[in-house]
């Protein structure tokens, strides 16, 4: 009888420590972890999911294949400052307070304020480990811009846009320390920085895959400089002719500081750092199952802007921006519609795609409706998760974006109306531009003169679209 006690005891202690075992991981998996892959400059048609025929993406194409395709979603702006504001801030252009690419010398760009709230400081308020892998832009190392001061807990890669033009840069930044990258010292090119980022941020995967955690990896490919790896260039050498040959900058003072380097096979490396960024992409869903987060992990694939032109890069050789017209720097469609794939275990209906009209400033309400992270009421963003779950939701009244070089740009999509406004400091040379996107997407009909109160109607939205900065001030 004794022993029959003894062992009932025994028995009941054994499913007691095992039941207070599983409580903490269970309840450390409440929250979504949230993934935010960012390429650079990457076109609507650089991805074969998108259409394009030249060379595969296959690891960003099974992600397409296992979540929700977007075919009406916008960049923050069409160059990469801004863009990343806007993302950060949940802000349109008109708002957000970076507005366009503004260098800080000698290394950096101008800093967001103080007292901006970022979606990373949003989600470290809610308990989440926050790190930033890739390209920042948005303040020099020290300012209240600095990644560090924006709610990030670790960054790691180029704090500069200028020395992100550069794949064998001499240095990249650890937080406030600077990685001097020994084997890319004088003309050496030893350490292709796109890997050393990379290896940091699957670590900062293993570090904290029993934390909630935001990884915002925003990557410099296929950015500036064409230049990728031997072993992937080889896979696609003498498949593009008649091949294009840049002639760059191979030494001097702006070598690996903001030169484009010279690539003699300028599609080949296109198309190897495109197919580099995928394999990436490819290893971060692999590390995350096989850390058994993945099925918890929202996982968001897009670009900040289209495609661009510099360092050899030929666009229409690619088809870079599909159906559509303009290229970085442009307000028309090809400039700042992008794709975006959007994966989070089965919660989204794998294979789907979506029509919703959305931009990078709804990504932060987004995330804050997901994980119940406060988000400031000062934003223009409208959250798309209940796209995402195939639920009703609501749409933006416009949506409207501004470019501060070039003469200063503007636009302002509503509904399948768009307006767009060249050379907007000179106003005897300012342009006016109507389009019906259901009707004509590639922007080749202009039909301002036919429809006047249409034009009048967005004008007057435009106005009100935007608050002054005295930092990115439009010439009246």
């Amino acid at each position: 009888m004794q022993k029959s006690i003894l062992f009932i005891f025994l028995i009941s202690v054994f499913l007691n420590s095992c039941t207070t075992q599983t409580r903490p991981e269970s309840s450390e998996v409440t929250k979504p972890n949230i993934v935010y892959i960012l390429a650079d400059d990457l076109g609507w048609g650089d991805l074969s999911c998108y259409g394009q025929t030249h060379f595969q993406t296959p690891n960003i194409d099974q992600l397409a294949e296992s979540g929700m395709q977007f075919t009406q979603h916008y960049a923050g702006c069409t160059v990469c400052a801004p863009s990343r504001s806007s993302l950060m801030t949940g802000q349109t252009t008109g708002h957000t307070f970076i507005r366009g690419n503004k260098e800080w010398k000698p290394e950096g760009q101008y800093p967001m304020q103080a007292d901006a709230i970022t979606m990373a400081e949003a989600l470290k308020n809610d308990g989440y480990v926050t790190g930033a892998f890739g390209k920042w832009g948005l303040g020099y190392p020290g300012s209240e811009g600095d990644p560090n001061m924006q709610g990030f807990d670790e960054f790691f890669g180029y704090n500069c846009q200028r020395m992100g033009h550069n794949y064998y840069p001499y240095h990249l930044w650890h937080n406030q320390e600077k990685v001097i990258l020994e084997g890319n010292a004088g003309k050496q090119t030893k350490e292709y920085a796109p890997e050393v980022i990379h290896k940091q941020a699957l670590k900062f995967l293993d570090d904290n895959k029993d934390k909630p955690f935001f990884m915002y990896y925003p990557s410099i490919i296929p950015h500036a400089e064409l230049f990728a790896t031997e072993e992937y260039i080889a896979k696609f050498r003498g498949k593009f002719d008649p091949e294009k040959n840049f002639k760059g900058v191979d030494d001097g003072d702006n070598y690996k500081v903001g030169g484009y380097g010279s690539q003699p096979e300028a599609h080949a490396a296109f198309a190897a750092m495109v197919d580099y960024l995928d394999m990436q992409v490819g290893e971060i869903i692999a590390k995350l199952k096989e850390l058994g987060v993945y099925d918890n992990t929202l996982i968001i694939f897009t670009s900040d802007n289209g495609p661009h032109m510099e360092g050899g890069a030929d666009p229409d050789f690619f088809n870079s921006n599909g159906p559509f017209k303009g290229y970085k720097r442009d307000l028309y469609e090809g400039g700042i519609r992008v794709p975006m794939i959007a994966v989070w275990g089965n919660k989204i209906k794998a294979g789907s795609k979506s029509d919703h009209i959305s931009a990078f400033w709804d990504v932060f309400p987004t995330v804050g409706e997901l994980t119940g992270a406060e988000v400031p009421e000062n934003i223009d963003g409208i959250s798309f998760l209940p796209t995402l779950l195939g639920k009703d939701q609501k749409e933006h009244d416009y949506l409207y974006w501004e470019f501060h070089e070039m003469g200063g740009r503007k636009a302002l999509r509503q509904g399948d109306w768009k307006l767009i406004h060249y050379n907007v400091n000179h106003p005897e040379k300012m342009t006016t531009e109507l389009y019906n996107l259901a009707s004509d997407p590639g922007e080749e009909n202009n039909v301002a003169a036919d429809h006047p109160e249409v034009v009048q109607e967005l004008e007057a939205l435009m106005e009100n679209a935007r608050t002054p900065s005295e930092v990115f001030p439009f010439q009246k």
